[in-house]
């Protein structure tokens, strides 16, 4: 096996391993895809300065998220499906995560079941919830978060409907699959993945079947998908969702100043500044030119992270030195997690964490906490370009 340096290394490998429903379902956006696109390559209009002739030995990227130690300001983010990326892929990452020292937020939409996950780790992960209708389900979706230990929950707050995402749509993306002529055609093309999947019995939403009232089976399941997502949402909506909940929350999805500003008067834990990785309003803001705006707005409030496009260590960099306190990495693992399981997640994280460690010591600094803006040269306007 050749030597993995960098993400895209695992990215290929994801790709030739995975079926193609699965890989559409993580690597598109909506629409034109533009702020998909965009989520990326608004990286590379930051710099970074080259700094020499500074003590950088015995140097550090541990940090804290929402008071929690972590070895990198990186926690990972809740991604649906993860179980049909990789047999079992929710237990995989935990596993990764909990190894490596980082949280691992496990999805409503996963394959695993809360339960499945806290049997096969030792130490306490975050539960992510949608902000949806039905409260008897939502309490007793987080009374088994609370049961599992889980010390956070994260709360999605841009999905409020789905954004069109033409490549699931055209896929017939489900869990699991179904079986058309062009799915099985692309599945016998994949025959480790398939053998690992025929190994376990979690193929199906471990959290929704069996717990939702009326949803016993995939098509019970698409009927209460479609139902249940509030589009009626507001604030006060999301603040009865956190008194529900009664512990530490982070508010996912945030894009706009004046919507951090509510948040944090809500009294959140942390924010983290997202356009679901490019998959709800397609057209808007990439993730990292509204971060600085809305760490000046809130930081002081509330702990600022973001995610959508961190692909390397280089970017981890850059958004801390914008003032975030951490960041999400969605893609990133996923490829990992497709390409080898848990051992991929693992290989994604070194890699994640070595980029980081380097460029941080080439711009003169040796403390995670001591990074700042003066590392950094932002082009002129690059957060107002469009204000």
């Amino acid at each position: 096996m050749p030597a993995i340096t960098e993400i895209a290394d695992l990215h290929r490998m994801y790709r030739r391993r995975v079926p193609k429903m699965f890989y559409d379902y993580a690597e598109s956006g909506s629409w034109t895809e533009q702020t998909f696109r965009e989520n990326t390559s608004d990286f590379n209009d930051i710099r970074l300065r080259q700094r020499i002739a500074v003590d950088v030995a015995d140097r550090s990227t541990a940090s804290q998220m929402v008071g929690q130690d972590v070895s990198m300001p990186v926690a990972l983010a809740p991604v649906g499906l993860l179980g049909m990326q990789s047999a079992d892929g929710e237990i995989k990452a935990a596993r990764a995560a909990e190894k490596f020292g980082v949280p691992f937020t496990l999805s409503t939409m996963s394959i695993c079941s809360i339960e499945d996950v806290a049997e096969n780790t030792s130490k306490p992960f975050w539960f992510q919830v949608y902000t949806l209708k039905d409260d008897d389900f939502m309490s007793r979706l987080m009374q088994r978060a609370k049961d599992a230990q889980c010390s956070a929950l994260v709360i999605t707050v841009d999905l409020q409907l789905m954004g069109q995402r033409h490549k699931d749509i055209k896929n017939g993306l489900s869990a699991p699959p179904k079986l058309t002529p062009t799915s099985v055609a692309n599945m016998m093309t994949k025959v480790p993945w398939g053998l690992e999947m025929l190994q376990t019995k979690r193929r199906f939403f471990g959290n929704i079947v069996g717990h939702a009232k009326g949803v016993t089976d995939p098509t019970s399941l698409s009927s209460w998908i479609a139902e249940a997502f509030d589009q009626s949402l507001d604030w006060d909506r999301i603040k009865q969702l956190m008194d529900m909940w009664g512990g530490k929350v982070i508010l996912k999805g945030i894009l706009d100043v004046e919507d951090a500003e509510k948040a944090a008067a809500l009294g959140c834990h942390a924010i983290s500044v997202s356009n679901h990785g490019g998959r709800q309003l397609d057209g808007a803001l990439s993730a990292i030119r509204m971060l600085e705006p809305i760490v000046q707005a809130v930081g002081s409030k509330t702990e600022v992270w973001m995610d959508s496009g961190i692909r390397s260590g280089q970017d981890v960099l850059k958004a801390i030195a914008l003032g975030a306190k951490g960041v999400m990495i969605g893609r990133s693992f996923v490829y990992g997690l497709g390409a080898m399981g848990e051992k991929g997640v693992g290989e994604a994280l070194n890699v994640l964490q070595k980029e980081l460690d380097l460029s941080m010591a080439l711009c003169g600094k040796r403390d995670i906490a001591d990074v700042d803006r003066d590392i950094l040269l932002v082009p002129e306007g690059f957060a107002g370009k469009y204000a």
